[in-house]
């Protein structure tokens, strides 16, 4: 998994082509990779990917996004507090009552490969809906929670939790685009669209 991200993001090694050349058209089609068919469908929704080999780099990920975005002297809604003691900082102030914070920084159940969507639930986000939830999140994930459907990330937090499972579940698949990207999105109408940066961690 670690070489396949390296190639998506800037990997030294280039693409085999030999096989294509040779590749009949009646031949079924080449499956794509879970993470990689993932990666593809959340960036072209305009969510921003940045994958870390380990905990470490996730925190300078963090550090860098606040720098990106100038999130300095700003409240950030979290509601995990050991995730908020990890990636504390001093200049921000954290939150777990302002839905009007300048971020949201949470985890996820599971990353859903087929429509590039990320599912939460209460754990994540209690008892609020995603529209009343700040504009920018920042969610930390790791390569684990990778799932094809959303049917089988359903299925993963009915095993997770048993029999105390959580409610409030839901799916974030509406990223914010460029202005011009977003023009002729008419299909995303009246539903939650939030600039979404997704750390994602190897073996987190």
């Amino acid at each position: 998994m670690k070489r396949l991200f390296s190639s998506l993001f800037g990997g030294s090694s280039k693409p085999e082509k030999k096989d294509e050349a040779v590749r009949s058209k009646y031949m079924p089609a080449v499956e794509v990779p879970i993470e990689e068919s993932f990666t593809i469908k959340f960036t072209k929704q305009g969510g921003k990917f940045i994958y870390c080999e380990s905990k470490k780099e996730s925190i300078e990920a963090f550090k860098n996004i606040l720098s990106e975005n100038k999130w300095d002297d700003c409240e950030m809604l979290c509601f995990d507090s050991k995730l908020q003691e990890r990636f504390v900082r001093p200049s921000i102030t954290p939150t777990k009552t302002n839905l009007n914070a300048r971020f949201f920084l949470t985890t996820c159940e599971f990353l859903v490969a087929h429509d590039g969507s990320l599912i939460m639930c209460a754990e994540q986000i209690a008892n609020h809906k995603l529209i009343d939830l700040p504009e920018n999140f920042v969610i930390v994930a790791g390569t684990k929670q990778l799932t094809d459907t959303l049917s089988e990330g359903l299925k993963g937090i009915k095993h997770k939790y048993k029999k105390n499972i959580p409610i409030n579940i839901t799916s974030i698949k509406h990223f914010k685009k460029t202005i011009s990207e977003s023009k002729n999105s008419f299909l995303t109408y009246g539903l939650p669209i939030k600039h979404v940066y997704l750390i994602l961690v190897e073996d987190y």
